[in-house]
């Protein structure tokens, strides 16, 4: 089976599952694995990683509109090189400090391969859990940050300006953002497997449809130095995936004080609408694509 049918079998398993990050008590956690082959093309640093791996991680604490606490990390090689080493804890603290939370250590393993399983925990605020399941009709469907930064690195990467990649693939993870929707959102996740699939993940969460206008959709300015085609930028903002940005949904009358409150760019894109009407982008069906571990 693949990657979602496996995930649908274990939330119908487990009751905690299903969101971006379980709910014990007041705590989230979450707990995600990158690999060499499929998550860090060549020239990535081991800085680069450490970051990305447990910032991945910390954007799912941050999509459940929670503060990030701590993370962990179980760091594998085919052998273990002292300055790699010592980069990719630095990456991982510097992420971690950047929003407010610790870098705590972790486990080493040999491998066949680079990979990374990060382990973030975070604490909820007075307003409690935001999860997908919420959505309201009416709503209006939100993203922060820009989409595409990965499809962009990954081009970058590609061409050989590692550089640029890098600090492209070193992306924000959108904590103070999230605590700030959490009392506002109605249901939220991250980007992760790309805003297309993102939506229709929330849909299903939610039981509702999504009318959303393309030309809304904040495309970054990276993805247009990659590609002068329309159609090839928006695929790369809307499938790629790997952005870890926040997808929303709010009630209008919220947006003007959140944008006053989170600390990143927050753009309306679209409105919630009655599941009968699927999920549409200027009228025409979105198809259920985006990023997948394999």
């Amino acid at each position: 089976m693949d990657e979602r049918t496996a995930l649908s079998l274990l939330t119908d398993e487990l009751s905690h599952a299903g969101d971006d990050a379980a709910v014990v008590g007041s705590t989230v956690i979450t707990t995600d694995m990158l690999h060499q082959s499929t998550d860090f093309p060549s020239g990535t640093t081991r800085y680069t990683a450490g970051w990305r791996a447990v910032g991945a991680s910390l954007s799912d604490v941050a999509a459940m509109g929670a503060d990030a606490t701590a993370a962990v990390a179980v760091y594998a090689d085919t052998e273990f090189k002292n300055e790699e080493l010592l980069s990719f804890v630095r990456g991982a603290s510097d992420v971690c400090e950047s929003v407010g939370g610790s870098y705590v250590g972790g486990d080493l393993d040999q491998h066949s391969e680079f990979t990374v399983a990060t382990t973030a925990i975070g604490e909820l605020t007075e307003h409690g859990a935001v999860l997908r399941s919420g959505a309201t009709v009416g709503d209006r469907v939100c993203v922060t940050g820009t989409l595409g930064r990965t499809a962009a690195a990954l081009q970058y990467f590609e061409d050989g300006e590692s550089e640029l990649a890098n600090d492209l693939f070193q992306f924000p993870p959108r904590v103070a953002a999230g605590t700030a929707l959490a009392c506002h959102a109605t249901a939220m996740m991250d980007s992760s497997d790309g805003l297309a699939r993102s939506l229709h993940q929330l849909s299903e969460a939610s039981n509702c449809g999504f009318r959303i206008d393309r030309d809304a959709v904040p495309i970054d300015a990276h993805v247009y130095e990659t590609t002068t085609d329309a159609e090839i930028a928006w695929e790369a903002a809307t499938t790629v995936g790997e952005d870890f940005e926040l997808v929303c949904t709010v009630p209008e009358s919220s947006i003007g004080q959140i944008k006053e409150k989170t600390d990143a760019p927050f753009t309306a894109i679209g409105t919630v609408t009655e599941q009968t009407e699927g999920l549409t982008v200027n009228g025409e069906p979105l198809a259920d694509e985006g990023y997948t571990h394999s």
